[in-house]
Order: structure tokens, then sequence, then C-alpha cells
């Protein structure tokens, strides 16, 4: 039998605010145990939450973002249930009206492009986080997350692989920290996935049971629970077994999934309107400062630098990936005029540089304006491609420019055509061998010269200029 992979995804995005939700506790990261836990985390007796405006400024722009319906009034709700790290005994969420619905995220898998609909995004408060080995005699509570404003992206059942989930989450990602409403850091958890996996015969129209992974911090994790969890549901179904709805955690280290709970519904939580906060209602001013607030969107930005600088739609994508990359690229391709240059040596020489020695392109020893630099040396001809990998590793440990670094160590490339043919004279009186090969009919004694030009030349030779020269005299 032939099966079909539904997939889902609840996606936590941790507003990057200053302070909490519903109080004036800081949300920094990586403080004493409960060092920023205020009365409001704590529940304590008579305290009430207030409302942080800036959080709906935030969730504002991802509405806007996805072209989605941002509900103007908006009510907080009691999600009840018990568990040490949540003095209260229930989580402030949004129930019956979250302020966004009916947004639209595109996503590219390959080479193909897929809109997934996103559901509804509502605003609710995290909550603490139970440490576990501190201690081999108990767990121990650290309400810091406590009250942390999150927004929770829902998507549309609508993936149907581990790399259509991958590639969509990625590009909320990249929404969120684009649009500078999460640092986006999966490592000290501000963007957190729950995906909600299911499969069903190919062709049948209901949905099978699902099953919820909790807490995916990686798309790796991402990936690898989906693919794990797929062919777990398709074993135990062929085998005469049922999916039981549950709660699963993924360990990364066998790489599987393991039940937590039998998986909740709504009623289970007996949600109510939280009697201490009134419904706020989002003026034409708040709307308005939002929406001129916002930057040029990453997929308008694509586009603008397929039209302006002539890149590939793959390239364009990949340079819009952050707000930092296509900063970077802007500056590098304006300075030099070459964007496709730009774009090849960004995407090509710089990324692999960067990624050998585990840095972000923030942290490039080279700056834009000396990429800029080096790539207008290849375009007038003063580098060849391989001079120009030269330059670039000596501009990596030094803090000079290109055409610094061409006059210090004599790396122009050589265009006399009266010094190139001397060369290649040589070349040819020294390598008879190669010439008859060559006008007996074999193509590899030409390159067998070429190279040996090059060589002779150590390298700075034009190397359209070599071929050129070395056809007509071998005609």
């Amino acid at each position: 039998m032939s099966w079909e992979t539904v997939i889902g995804l609840e996606v936590h995005v941790q507003i990057n605010t200053q302070s909490k939700i519903f109080s004036g506790a800081s949300t920094a990261f990586g403080a004493a145990p409960n060092a920023h836990a205020s009365v409001v985390e704590c529940a304590l007796p008579g305290v009430l939450p207030v409302m942080n405006r800036e959080v709906i400024n935030k969730a504002i722009k991802l509405g806007l973002a996805l072209g989605a319906t941002i509900n103007r009034k908006n009510v907080f709700d009691r999600k009840n249930y018990f568990y040490p790290d949540l003095p209260k005994g229930y989580q402030i969420s949004q129930l019956d009206l979250p302020i966004i619905e009916h947004g639209k995220l595109e996503i590219v898998v390959g080479e193909a492009l897929k809109t997934i609909n996103v559901t509804r995004a509502h605003m609710e408060e995290d909550a603490g986080k139970s440490v576990h080995d501190a201690f081999p005699e108990f767990t121990g509570i650290d309400l810091n997350r406590a009250g942390t404003p999150l927004l929770e992206v829902v998507s549309e059942p609508e993936m149907r692989s581990a790399a259509e989930a991958v590639a969509y989450a990625r590009a909320l990602h990249t929404l969120v920290t684009w649009l500078n409403i999460c640092d986006g850091n999966m490592a000290e958890g501000s963007f957190r996935i729950d995906a909600n996996v299911s499969v069903r015969p190919l062709g049948q129209a209901e949905f099978g049971t699902r099953c919820e992974i909790k807490n995916l911090n990686s798309f790796r994790f991402l990936e690898q629970a989906i693919n794990y969890e797929v062919a777990r549901q398709i074993e135990l179904i062929e085998d005469g077994g049922k999916v039981v709805q549950q709660t699963r955690l993924f360990d990364p280290d066998s790489g599987e999934t393991r039940a937590m709970r039998s998986k909740e519904d709504a009623h289970d939580y007996r949600y109510f309107p939280d009697p201490d906060l009134l419904p706020v209602i989002i003026s034409d001013t708040q709307m308005a400062a939002a929406q001129a607030d916002m930057p040029e969107l990453p997929a308008e930005m694509a586009a603008r630098f397929v039209a302006d600088f002539g890149v590939s739609d793959y390239d364009a994508r990949l340079l819009t990936a952050s707000r930092v990359q296509a900063a970077y690229f802007e500056t590098a391709a304006q300075a030099s005029q070459q964007g496709k240059l730009v774009a090849n040596w960004m995407n090509g020489e710089l990324a692999a540089a960067l990624n050998k020695a585990g840095l972000d392109l923030a942290q490039s020893p080279i700056d834009a304006a000396r990429l800029a630099g080096l790539v207008a040396k290849i375009a007038d001809g003063t580098l060849s491609n391989k001079l120009a990998r030269q330059v670039f590793e000596a501009m990596w440990e030094s803090d000079l420019n290109a055409e610094a670094i061409i006059e210090r160590d004599g790396l122009k490339q050589m265009t006399d055509s009266g010094a190139i043919e001397a060369i290649i004279d040589e070349v040819l009186a020294n390598n008879a061998k190669s010439v008859e090969e060559f006008k007996a009919g074999k193509e590899k004694a030409f390159n067998a010269l070429v190279g040996q030009v090059m060589k002779a030349s150590r390298g700075k030779a034009n190397p359209q200029q070599v071929q050129e020269l070395l056809q007509a005299k071998l005609a």
C-alpha cells in the first residue's frame, strides 16, 4: 500500500521584547535561576497582569508579512493545566480570538514553489522550565522563562514530507528574524517547533490519527523526527496496530520518538476568558504605525535583486536568507556594479571560508566593501579567478584591500599579448610531442599546452588570451 504523510507545524516564536508579556520582569537569557521571576510569574496573591503593548506591535508586523487577517479585538483566555513550572495553574493564551488568522507563507522545496496556509497565530505567555539534571535527588524549577511573550504560529496540515516541513520552518524563521520580532536562537529556545504527524493511504480524504512531536529545536532534528515518526506509524498500521493520539518527544541520540503523554484536546484545558485582562483593541493609529515600520520583505527584495542586479532566482533566495546577508550583498553589488560576481563569491568562496572557520557572515573578516573591491578587479581583468582566490586568502588574513595585496605580491594578471606570445613560443618549443598529438586530433594535448603556459606565467596570464593565442599558433 502507498502512504501519504500529513504534517502541520505549531511554532513557538519568542517575541524579543525587553520585558515579559504581563510584567516588567526582564526577558534576558542566561540569568541565575529565578532571578527574573517577578511576583506576577510567581502568582503571588493579589497581583494582576498588565499587557505589554510592544508584543501587540510585533504581532501586527507578522500578520502584515503573512498577508493575514489581523483581529482588532483580542481576548485572552486561561488554559488550565497543572505542572510544576506553571505556578498559577493556568497559562494565559488566546483561543477563539487570536490576533492573526488566515495567512500564507510561500516555501521553496528544490525548485518547486508551494504556498502553506497559516491557520492562526496567537499571543501567550511561556511557562517556566523544569531542570531535571541539576540535582540527582530532585527536580529544580526555574521561572526566568515564565511570562516570556510568545506567538504560537499554527499551519494548516498541508505539508507532505519532512523536506516541506523544514522548508516551512526555515521560511518562518527567516521571516520573524527579518522583521526583528524574534532573535531566532533555537539553542536558547527562542524558536521551538511542534510537529503534528499522521499518515493515510494515498488518495484517502480523511486524516489519520496524529501524534505531536514536541519542542524540536533544530531543523535537522525536525527532519529526523518526522521521518522516524512516519516510518513508525506506517509499520504499526501495516502490522495490524492502531496509532494512538499522543504527545511524543524526540531523542537526538537514538534518532527515535518516544511517548510522553496522551494528546489533549482543547476541552481538556477548560479554557475560559481571563477575568483579569480586558480585551485589547488595536487602534487605527497602532495599525498605521506598524505598517509604516515594516521593512522590505524577503520575497520582495529577492525579486528586486533579480531585476536590479541580474542574479538568478536561486541566488536571490540565498542572498535574502537573512537581513545581514541581504545588506552585505547589496552593499557589495552597488559598490562593484557586479551583482552576479558578488553573488558567486558570497555563495562560493566566502561561504566556504566562513563555514570552515565556524563564523557567521556578520563576523566575516572581509566586509562587503573589501569584497566589492576584489570583485571589481576580476571584472576589469586585473585578476583571473585563480589569482583572485590567492588575493582572497590574503585578504582573509589581513586588513589590506585587494588592490594593496595585488601590488604587494605582484599578482596582477598578465594581459600583454606580446609577453604571452613569448611564453607560448617557449612552451611549444619545449613540448613538441604535445604539439604533434594535438595536430593528430588529440584535444587533451591542447589542454596540456594551456596548462604549461599558465605554469610558466606563474598563473598570471589571462586564460582566455592564452587559449586564443595558442589556437592561432597551432592553426
